[in-house]
Order: structure tokens, then sequence, then C-alpha cells
């Protein structure tokens, strides 16, 4: 497992990258050996934030972990992951190509899962082309952290999002 670890407005120091690939080390027994994990980690006043995205196969794992000391969010962090990795195990693995991107231990040990994803509740609406912007304010209006819209530009079924600090985000499919 290879892991890439960025600073976003801080140093990273041999000892914040020396705790990094102590506990995020510890996927390893998950993941191939050429496995890239991408660990970004920022301070934003008092916030020590991690950010760890793994790739593989089609999917994404992530976790992001906030706290007032860099060093519980990297423990956090790791705690998550690995609970994600066993409780979507079944889910994550494909079977057909034994595993992919996951480690041979991994893909043939079973692990309990906690549950299944139930949805309990489907809701029909009209999508109505819309401009970025203006699907912001619908979403605001509606007191939701997110809206999908049709991009009147693109007509193209798109979502924007509330985001931490009042921004917002806007998901768009690849061509």
């Amino acid at each position: 497992m290879r892991v890439n670890i960025v600073g976003r407005n801080m140093e990273v120091t041999s000892a914040l990258r020396e705790a990094i690939e102590d506990k995020i080390g510890k996927l390893d027994r998950y993941f191939n050996p050429d496995t890239e994990v991408n660990v970004t980690l920022s301070v934003e006043k008092e916030r020590q934030k991690i950010e760890v995205t793994i790739p593989v196969k089609g999917r994404i794992i992530r976790s992001e972990q906030v706290s007032n000391d860099m060093y519980v969010s990297i423990d956090l962090v790791e705690e998550i992951i690995e609970r994600q990795l066993k409780k979507y195990k079944n889910k994550i693995v494909d079977k057909k190509q034994s595993g992919g991107s996951f480690s041979k231990l991994f893909v043939e040990n079973d692990y309990v899962e906690d549950e299944d994803v139930k949805i309990v509740r489907t809701k029909k609406f009209d999508i109505k082309p819309m401009y970025p912007e203006d699907a912001c304010i619908q979403m605001e209006l509606l007191g939701h952290s997110f809206f999908v819209f049709t991009n009147a530009e693109t007509d193209q079924v798109n979502v924007v999002y509330k985001r931490k600090g009042d921004t917002y985000g806007l998901i768009e499919p690849e061509a």
C-alpha cells in the first residue's frame, strides 16, 4: 500500500508522517501492495482535519475527520475506514475479479454485517431546468443539504450540495 501525504495550510512534519504511516499502515492487511492511499491534512483555525481517499476498482473509500488535535483525527479516520471496510465488504469486493485491489486474506475472511442498507422512503418530483446558482437558492429555501436538478446550460442531471463554511459544491456527470 502506497500512502501519499499532502498538507494544506500546514507543513507535514516527520512525526505526523510517521503517525499517519503507522495508523493507515494498519489498513495494509485489507489491500494489495499496489493500492494507493491519498491523505490530505489541513488546518483551519482550531480545526485539524484529515481526509483519506482510497480509490478501488470503480469505488472510492473515503473518510474525513476533524478535531482540535491532528493525532486524534488520525486515530479516528483509521477506525472509520476499517469499520466501513468490514461493514460493506460484500458490497465493495467484486468476487468475479478476485477482489481486485483487496488482499486475498480480506476477500476470503467473513465479517458480520451490522445491517443491510435500507431505503425507507422514496420521493418523486419534477426536475426543472435551472442554473446551478438558482438550484442553490432553491436548496436553501427547502432547507436541504443537497438539491437535484437539470442544468439549463448542459441539459444534464446535476446535484448542488452545501459544504462546510457556507460554500456550495456542484456534482455533474463526466462526459
